[in-house]
Protein backbone atom coordinates (compact mmCIF):
# COMPACT_ATOMS: atom_id res chain seq x y z
CA UNK A 1 0.00 0.00 0.00
CA UNK A 2 1.46 3.37 -0.98
CA UNK A 3 1.50 5.80 1.98
CA UNK A 4 -0.55 8.96 1.51
CA UNK A 5 0.76 10.61 4.66
CA UNK A 6 4.19 10.90 6.23
CA UNK A 7 4.99 8.18 8.79
CA UNK A 8 5.11 9.24 12.44
CA UNK A 9 8.62 9.44 13.86
CA UNK A 10 9.52 6.91 16.59
CA UNK A 11 6.13 5.21 16.25
CA UNK A 12 5.66 1.44 16.04
CA UNK A 13 2.23 -0.20 15.82
CA UNK A 14 1.32 -3.48 17.52
CA UNK A 15 -1.56 -5.65 16.34
CA UNK A 16 -2.67 -8.23 18.92
CA UNK A 17 -4.39 -10.92 16.85
CA UNK A 18 -5.82 -13.36 19.35
CA UNK A 19 -9.09 -14.66 20.75
CA UNK A 20 -11.59 -16.91 19.00
CA UNK A 21 -14.49 -14.45 18.88
CA UNK A 22 -16.83 -16.76 20.80
CA UNK A 23 -19.91 -14.63 20.10
CA UNK A 24 -19.35 -15.23 16.37
CA UNK A 25 -19.43 -19.02 16.59
CA UNK A 26 -19.74 -21.12 14.44
CA UNK A 27 -18.23 -18.74 11.86
CA UNK A 28 -15.28 -17.87 14.10
CA UNK A 29 -13.35 -20.91 15.36
CA UNK A 30 -10.11 -21.55 17.19
CA UNK A 31 -8.39 -22.41 13.91
CA UNK A 32 -10.03 -19.56 11.96
CA UNK A 33 -10.79 -16.67 14.36
CA UNK A 34 -12.77 -13.65 13.30
CA UNK A 35 -9.77 -11.45 12.43
CA UNK A 36 -9.02 -13.77 9.49
CA UNK A 37 -12.50 -13.25 7.99
CA UNK A 38 -13.91 -10.50 5.78
CA UNK A 39 -16.81 -9.52 8.02
CA UNK A 40 -17.23 -6.00 6.64
CA UNK A 41 -17.71 -7.08 3.03
CA UNK A 42 -14.74 -5.04 1.79
CA UNK A 43 -12.82 -7.86 0.17
CA UNK A 44 -10.19 -7.76 2.92
CA UNK A 45 -10.02 -9.63 6.20
CA UNK A 46 -10.25 -7.58 9.39
CA UNK A 47 -6.54 -8.22 9.97
CA UNK A 48 -5.59 -7.03 6.48
CA UNK A 49 -7.73 -3.92 6.85
CA UNK A 50 -6.07 -3.13 10.20
CA UNK A 51 -2.64 -3.40 8.60
CA UNK A 52 -3.64 -1.15 5.70
CA UNK A 53 -4.89 1.55 8.10
CA UNK A 54 -1.67 1.54 10.09
CA UNK A 55 0.99 1.15 7.40
CA UNK A 56 0.88 4.81 6.21
CA UNK A 57 1.32 5.97 9.82
CA UNK A 58 4.21 3.70 10.72
CA UNK A 59 6.21 3.33 7.52
CA UNK A 60 7.90 0.15 6.35
CA UNK A 61 8.81 -2.55 8.83
CA UNK A 62 7.23 -0.89 11.86
CA UNK A 63 4.16 -3.03 12.51
CA UNK A 64 4.41 -5.97 14.90
CA UNK A 65 1.76 -8.70 14.99
CA UNK A 66 1.27 -10.86 18.09
CA UNK A 67 -0.68 -14.04 17.37
CA UNK A 68 -0.87 -17.74 18.18
CA UNK A 69 1.48 -20.28 16.65
CA UNK A 70 -1.52 -22.02 15.05
CA UNK A 71 -2.28 -18.88 13.02
CA UNK A 72 1.21 -18.25 11.70
CA UNK A 73 0.60 -19.54 8.16
CA UNK A 74 -2.70 -17.66 7.74
CA UNK A 75 -1.27 -14.40 9.10
CA UNK A 76 1.81 -14.60 6.88
CA UNK A 77 -0.38 -15.35 3.85
CA UNK A 78 -2.58 -12.32 4.51
CA UNK A 79 0.35 -10.03 5.42
CA UNK A 80 3.25 -10.84 3.07
CA UNK A 81 4.89 -7.51 4.02
CA UNK A 82 5.21 -8.58 7.67
CA UNK A 83 8.88 -8.93 8.59
CA UNK A 84 9.81 -12.16 10.35
CA UNK A 85 11.32 -10.30 13.31
CA UNK A 86 8.01 -8.45 13.76
CA UNK A 87 5.92 -11.62 14.07
CA UNK A 88 5.55 -12.61 17.72
CA UNK A 89 4.07 -16.09 18.23
CA UNK A 90 2.32 -17.07 21.45
CA UNK A 91 2.50 -20.70 22.55
CA UNK A 92 -0.92 -20.24 24.18
CA UNK A 93 -3.28 -17.29 24.80
CA UNK A 94 -2.32 -15.17 27.84
CA UNK A 95 -4.57 -12.11 27.18
CA UNK A 96 -3.62 -8.60 26.12
CA UNK A 97 -1.32 -7.60 28.99
CA UNK A 98 1.16 -10.33 28.08
CA UNK A 99 0.77 -9.80 24.33
CA UNK A 100 1.18 -6.03 24.33
CA UNK A 101 3.63 -6.10 27.23
CA UNK A 102 5.95 -8.48 25.37
CA UNK A 103 5.77 -6.33 22.23
CA UNK A 104 6.59 -3.26 24.32
CA UNK A 105 9.56 -5.00 25.95
CA UNK A 106 10.98 -6.25 22.63
CA UNK A 107 10.56 -2.91 20.89
CA UNK A 108 11.97 -0.90 23.80
CA UNK A 109 15.07 -3.10 23.78
CA UNK A 110 15.47 -2.65 20.03
CA UNK A 111 14.68 1.07 19.97
CA UNK A 112 14.79 2.85 23.35
CA UNK A 113 12.22 5.63 23.58
CA UNK A 114 9.85 4.13 21.01
CA UNK A 115 6.14 5.02 21.18
CA UNK A 116 3.88 2.05 20.53
CA UNK A 117 0.22 1.88 19.65
CA UNK A 118 -1.87 -1.25 20.22
CA UNK A 119 -4.73 -1.75 17.74
CA UNK A 120 -6.87 -4.89 17.77
CA UNK A 121 -6.89 -7.00 14.62
CA UNK A 122 -10.65 -7.49 14.57
CA UNK A 123 -12.20 -4.01 14.52
CA UNK A 124 -13.97 -2.23 11.66
CA UNK A 125 -13.14 1.46 11.13
CA UNK A 126 -14.59 3.80 8.55
CA UNK A 127 -13.21 7.31 8.14
CA UNK A 128 -9.49 6.72 7.68
CA UNK A 129 -8.56 10.41 7.64
CA UNK A 130 -10.11 10.99 11.05
CA UNK A 131 -8.47 7.82 12.36
CA UNK A 132 -5.08 9.09 11.21
CA UNK A 133 -5.69 12.46 12.87
CA UNK A 134 -6.59 10.78 16.17
CA UNK A 135 -3.52 8.52 16.12
CA UNK A 136 -1.18 11.44 15.37
CA UNK A 137 -2.60 13.44 18.24
CA UNK A 138 -2.41 10.39 20.51
CA UNK A 139 1.30 9.91 19.72
CA UNK A 140 2.01 13.57 20.54
CA UNK A 141 0.15 13.17 23.83
CA UNK A 142 2.07 9.97 24.59
CA UNK A 143 5.38 11.77 24.17
CA UNK A 144 4.46 13.78 27.29
CA UNK A 145 4.61 10.57 29.31
CA UNK A 146 0.87 9.91 29.40
CA UNK A 147 -0.80 6.66 28.45
CA UNK A 148 -3.33 7.49 25.77
CA UNK A 149 -6.44 5.77 24.47
CA UNK A 150 -8.72 6.70 21.60
CA UNK A 151 -12.38 6.77 22.61
CA UNK A 152 -15.30 6.77 20.21
CA UNK A 153 -18.14 9.25 20.53
CA UNK A 154 -21.22 7.08 21.15
CA UNK A 155 -23.99 7.27 18.57
CA UNK A 156 -26.42 5.07 20.50
CA UNK A 157 -26.83 3.68 24.04
CA UNK A 158 -24.86 0.51 23.24
CA UNK A 159 -24.61 -2.11 25.98
CA UNK A 160 -21.96 -4.24 24.26
CA UNK A 161 -19.09 -1.81 24.82
CA UNK A 162 -17.20 -0.52 27.84
CA UNK A 163 -17.22 3.24 28.40
CA UNK A 164 -14.69 5.92 29.35
CA UNK A 165 -15.73 8.88 31.48
CA UNK A 166 -13.73 12.00 30.60
CA UNK A 167 -14.80 15.55 31.45
CA UNK A 168 -11.71 17.78 31.74
CA UNK A 169 -9.19 18.96 29.13
CA UNK A 170 -5.78 17.39 29.70
CA UNK A 171 -3.88 20.54 28.67
CA UNK A 172 -1.20 18.71 26.68
CA UNK A 173 0.68 20.81 24.13
CA UNK A 174 0.07 19.44 20.63
CA UNK A 175 -2.98 17.44 21.73
CA UNK A 176 -5.80 19.99 21.94
CA UNK A 177 -8.66 17.46 22.12
CA UNK A 178 -7.08 15.26 24.81
CA UNK A 179 -9.19 14.74 27.91
CA UNK A 180 -8.12 13.35 31.27
CA UNK A 181 -9.72 9.97 31.91
CA UNK A 182 -11.84 10.02 35.06
CA UNK A 183 -12.65 6.31 35.01
CA UNK A 184 -13.26 3.24 32.89
CA UNK A 185 -16.74 1.74 33.14
CA UNK A 186 -17.77 -1.83 32.35
CA UNK A 187 -20.57 -2.66 29.91
CA UNK A 188 -23.70 -0.96 31.29
CA UNK A 189 -27.36 -1.85 31.38
CA UNK A 190 -29.62 -0.26 28.78
CA UNK A 191 -30.90 2.36 31.23
CA UNK A 192 -27.39 3.32 32.34
CA UNK A 193 -26.14 3.45 28.74
CA UNK A 194 -28.93 5.89 27.91
CA UNK A 195 -27.80 8.13 30.78
CA UNK A 196 -24.21 7.98 29.56
CA UNK A 197 -25.25 9.00 26.06
CA UNK A 198 -27.41 11.88 27.32
CA UNK A 199 -24.67 13.25 29.60
CA UNK A 200 -22.08 13.65 26.84
CA UNK A 201 -19.35 12.76 29.35
CA UNK A 202 -18.68 9.24 28.10
CA UNK A 203 -16.92 7.65 25.14
CA UNK A 204 -16.89 4.06 23.96
CA UNK A 205 -13.74 2.20 24.98
CA UNK A 206 -12.27 0.97 21.70
CA UNK A 207 -9.27 -0.73 23.32
CA UNK A 208 -6.65 1.32 21.47
CA UNK A 209 -3.66 2.24 23.64
CA UNK A 210 -0.74 4.49 22.67
CA UNK A 211 2.23 5.18 24.95
CA UNK A 212 5.96 5.13 25.26
CA UNK A 213 6.85 1.45 25.57
CA UNK A 214 8.84 2.23 28.72
CA UNK A 215 5.79 3.84 30.38
CA UNK A 216 3.64 0.75 29.79
CA UNK A 217 6.39 -1.45 31.21
CA UNK A 218 6.78 0.79 34.26
CA UNK A 219 3.07 0.42 35.08
CA UNK A 220 3.28 -3.36 34.63
CA UNK A 221 6.30 -3.42 36.93
CA UNK A 222 4.12 -1.85 39.63
CA UNK A 223 0.83 -3.72 39.07
CA UNK A 224 2.11 -7.09 37.78
CA UNK A 225 5.71 -7.47 39.01
CA UNK A 226 5.97 -11.19 38.24
CA UNK A 227 4.67 -10.65 34.71
CA UNK A 228 7.06 -7.74 34.25
CA UNK A 229 10.02 -9.90 35.27
CA UNK A 230 8.94 -12.58 32.81
CA UNK A 231 8.51 -10.10 29.99
CA UNK A 232 11.95 -8.65 30.60
CA UNK A 233 13.47 -12.13 30.50
CA UNK A 234 11.63 -12.88 27.25
CA UNK A 235 12.72 -9.61 25.63
CA UNK A 236 16.34 -10.20 26.64
CA UNK A 237 16.33 -13.57 24.85
CA UNK A 238 14.02 -12.67 21.97
CA UNK A 239 16.55 -11.77 19.29
CA UNK A 240 18.96 -14.53 20.34
CA UNK A 241 19.16 -18.31 19.83
CA UNK A 242 17.78 -18.75 23.38
CA UNK A 243 14.32 -17.48 22.42
CA UNK A 244 12.49 -20.82 22.01
CA UNK A 245 13.71 -22.27 25.31
CA UNK A 246 12.88 -19.11 27.26
CA UNK A 247 9.42 -18.77 25.64
CA UNK A 248 8.48 -22.36 26.44
CA UNK A 249 9.57 -21.90 30.04
CA UNK A 250 8.30 -18.39 30.80
CA UNK A 251 5.25 -17.69 28.63
CA UNK A 252 2.82 -20.29 30.10
CA UNK A 253 3.35 -18.88 33.60
CA UNK A 254 2.37 -15.30 32.75
CA UNK A 255 -0.85 -14.06 34.36
CA UNK A 256 -3.89 -13.84 32.09
CA UNK A 257 -5.19 -10.30 32.47
CA UNK A 258 -6.44 -7.63 30.07
CA UNK A 259 -4.37 -4.49 29.52
CA UNK A 260 -7.39 -2.46 30.63
CA UNK A 261 -6.99 -3.83 34.17
CA UNK A 262 -3.21 -4.07 34.44
CA UNK A 263 -2.31 -0.73 32.83
CA UNK A 264 -5.20 1.52 31.78
CA UNK A 265 -7.25 1.56 34.99
CA UNK A 266 -4.23 1.97 37.32
CA UNK A 267 -2.90 4.78 35.10
CA UNK A 268 -6.30 6.49 35.23
CA UNK A 269 -6.35 6.17 39.03
CA UNK A 270 -3.00 8.01 39.14
CA UNK A 271 -4.15 10.74 36.72
CA UNK A 272 -1.85 9.63 33.91
CA UNK A 273 -4.43 8.37 31.42
CA UNK A 274 -5.84 10.59 28.68
CA UNK A 275 -8.28 9.96 25.86
CA UNK A 276 -8.49 11.40 22.35
CA UNK A 277 -12.10 11.49 21.10
CA UNK A 278 -12.21 9.72 17.74
CA UNK A 279 -14.52 11.19 15.12
CA UNK A 280 -14.61 8.06 12.93
CA UNK A 281 -17.06 5.16 12.67
CA UNK A 282 -15.92 2.17 14.72
CA UNK A 283 -17.25 -1.24 15.67
CA UNK A 284 -15.60 -4.23 17.30
CA UNK A 285 -17.98 -6.60 15.44
CA UNK A 286 -18.33 -8.52 18.67
CA UNK A 287 -21.47 -10.39 17.69
CA UNK A 288 -23.79 -11.08 14.76
CA UNK A 289 -25.93 -8.06 15.61
CA UNK A 290 -22.87 -5.89 14.89
CA UNK A 291 -22.30 -7.60 11.55
CA UNK A 292 -25.96 -7.21 10.60
CA UNK A 293 -25.74 -3.48 11.35
CA UNK A 294 -22.59 -3.14 9.23
CA UNK A 295 -24.37 -4.64 6.22
CA UNK A 296 -27.82 -3.11 6.64
CA UNK A 297 -26.90 0.33 5.23
CA UNK A 298 -29.04 1.85 7.93
CA UNK A 299 -32.17 -0.06 6.88
CA UNK A 300 -33.31 -2.39 9.65
CA UNK A 301 -35.66 -4.13 7.23
CA UNK A 302 -32.75 -5.49 5.17
CA UNK A 303 -31.51 -9.07 5.20
CA UNK A 304 -27.71 -9.17 5.21
CA UNK A 305 -26.30 -12.22 3.42
CA UNK A 306 -22.64 -13.26 3.76
CA UNK A 307 -20.92 -16.15 2.05
CA UNK A 308 -19.57 -16.57 -1.46
CA UNK A 309 -21.82 -19.56 -2.19
CA UNK A 310 -24.83 -18.45 -0.14
CA UNK A 311 -28.17 -19.68 -1.50
CA UNK A 312 -30.87 -17.80 0.38
CA UNK A 313 -34.56 -17.30 -0.39
CA UNK A 314 -36.33 -14.65 1.65
CA UNK A 315 -39.97 -13.61 2.00
CA UNK A 316 -40.73 -10.83 4.51
CA UNK A 317 -37.60 -11.59 6.56
CA UNK A 318 -34.80 -9.46 7.94
CA UNK A 319 -31.63 -9.98 9.95
CA UNK A 320 -28.47 -11.75 8.83
CA UNK A 321 -27.56 -15.04 7.18
CA UNK A 322 -24.00 -16.35 7.03
CA UNK A 323 -23.94 -19.39 4.72
CA UNK A 324 -20.95 -21.63 4.14
CA UNK A 325 -22.50 -25.08 3.65
CA UNK A 326 -23.92 -24.92 0.12
CA UNK A 327 -27.42 -25.65 1.41
CA UNK A 328 -30.40 -23.60 0.30
CA UNK A 329 -31.82 -21.56 3.18
CA UNK A 330 -35.40 -20.28 3.03
CA UNK A 331 -36.67 -17.63 5.46
CA UNK A 332 -40.35 -16.75 5.60
CA UNK A 333 -41.87 -14.11 7.85
CA UNK A 334 -39.08 -13.98 10.45
CA UNK A 335 -37.76 -10.77 11.94
CA UNK A 336 -34.28 -9.96 13.27
CA UNK A 337 -33.17 -13.52 12.53
CA UNK A 338 -29.58 -14.75 12.75
CA UNK A 339 -28.72 -17.90 10.80
CA UNK A 340 -25.14 -19.15 10.57
CA UNK A 341 -24.87 -22.33 8.51
CA UNK A 342 -21.52 -24.12 8.31
CA UNK A 343 -20.75 -27.69 7.21
CA UNK A 344 -20.64 -29.03 10.78
CA UNK A 345 -22.70 -26.60 12.86
CA UNK A 346 -25.87 -24.51 12.55
CA UNK A 347 -26.73 -21.50 14.70
CA UNK A 348 -30.20 -19.95 14.78
CA UNK A 349 -30.90 -17.04 17.10
CA UNK A 350 -32.09 -13.44 16.96
CA UNK A 351 -30.25 -10.14 16.89
CA UNK A 352 -31.54 -9.36 20.38
CA UNK A 353 -29.89 -12.50 21.75
CA UNK A 354 -26.66 -12.34 19.72
CA UNK A 355 -24.52 -11.67 22.80
CA UNK A 356 -25.63 -15.00 24.30
CA UNK A 357 -23.93 -17.08 21.60
CA UNK A 358 -20.87 -17.18 23.85
CA UNK A 359 -22.91 -19.31 26.27
CA UNK A 360 -23.22 -21.95 23.55
CA UNK A 361 -19.45 -22.00 23.12
CA UNK A 362 -18.97 -22.34 26.88
CA UNK A 363 -21.43 -25.25 26.96
CA UNK A 364 -19.73 -27.01 24.05
CA UNK A 365 -16.36 -26.61 25.73
CA UNK A 366 -17.68 -28.11 28.97
CA UNK A 367 -19.12 -30.99 26.97
CA UNK A 368 -15.73 -31.66 25.39
CA UNK A 369 -16.94 -30.79 21.89
CA UNK A 370 -13.65 -29.27 20.79
CA UNK A 371 -14.30 -30.72 17.33
CA UNK A 372 -16.73 -27.86 16.59
CA UNK A 373 -14.83 -25.13 18.40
Amino acid sequence: MTPTVAPISLFHAVIPAGGIGARLWPLSRAEAPKFLHDLAGTGSSLLRATWDRLAPLTGDGRIMVVTGRAHRSAVEAQLPELADNNLVLETEPRDSSAAVGLAAAILEKREPGVVIGSFAADHVIRGTRFFEMAVREAVLAAQSGSIVTIGIRPTEPAIGFGYIKATQAAGIVGAPTALTVDEFVEKPTQAVAEKYLASGDYLWNAGMFIAQARVILDVLAETQPQMYAGLMELAEAWDTPKRALVVDRVWPGLTKIALDYSVAEPAAAHGNMVVIPGEFDWDDVGDFASIAKLHSNGHKTDLAILGESARVLSDSANGIVVADSGRTIALVGVKDIVVVDTPDALLVTTIAHAQRVKNVVDALRLAGRDDVL
